[in-house]
């Protein structure tokens, strides 16, 4: 039987998409639509006070095409951190107007073929508790390795796991300044067994990192990739734009 990959598992993450009821946030009067945003900025602002105190990071993005319109993306350390941010969101002012479109759970994961990860490292430990840049654009997407026939990623022998990892993160690295790359770990949290997030300054960076890895072989004959997310960060002001509030 191969051996399984060592992870270490770090900050618990929330993909949060809902869709705005348009009509209806229109119809409202301008002091139902202000009151609603003010307890949805009250919730960043405390989102935002966790994250000045490293205790998780945030990040609120417009998406663009029919997907969704806007995606609210929390770390945190436990999954009840995370129920009571999605809760209170849910019976915020503002939840009136949205709608469903979204969600994924999951674990920012390090991964290693070879042998256990020491979590104090100074290259580890961050990576386990990323901030979320401040500015920006998102790209999101879930993705499974393959479990067909001869292409089975689960039936390889480490080594040869650890030989395609490393060719694929050499891709990667070419990146390092341009994007930041998260990956976590759903395996028994959700439906994919990773979601993998892309946050980069120019989004033109998401088509070019993910297209050069899919001729990595552990893209081109392991990956598997579900719907892909992209949207640009908001802040304070943007948010008010966004929603005719400006």
């Amino acid at each position: 039987m191969p051996e399984p990959t060592y992870t270490l598992e770090g900050w618990q993450i929330l993909h949060d998409f809902r869709r705005l009821n348009w009509p209806l946030w229109q119809e409202a009067s301008k002091e139902e639509r202000e009151m609603a945003l003010a307890e949805v900025l009250a919730l960043v602002s405390e989102w935002a006070g966790l994250e000045r105190e490293g205790q998780g990071s945030y990040g609120v993005y417009q998406i663009i095409t029919q997907k969704a319109d806007l995606l609210f993306l929390n770390l945190r350390q436990s999954l009840d951190e995370l129920l009571r941010v999605e809760e209170r969101l849910n019976k915020s002012r503002f939840s009136r107007f949205l709608l469903p479109a979204y969600g994924f759970y999951s674990v920012v994961e390090l991964g290693s073929q070879t042998g256990p990860l020491d979590p104090e490292s100074p290259y580890v430990k961050p990576r386990l508790t990323p901030r979320l840049p401040a500015s920006g654009y998102v790209c999101f997407y879930p993705m499974n390795k393959r479990r067909q026939g001869e292409d089975n990623w689960y039936l390889l022998p480490a080594k040869e796991r650890a030989s395609l990892m490393k060719a694929h993160g050499e891709t990667g690295r070419k990146y390092q300044g341009q994007v930041l790359q998260v990956i976590s770990g759903a395996q028994g949290l959700d439906d994919w067994e990773w979601g993998v997030d892309l946050f980069s300054e120019d989004p033109i960076q998401f088509k070019k990192i993910v297209y050069e890895m899919r001729f990595d072989e552990v893209s081109a004959r392991y990956g598997e990739f579900g719907p892909f997310y992209v949207g640009k960060r908001l802040d304070e002001a943007g948010l008010r734009a966004f929603l005719g509030l400006a």
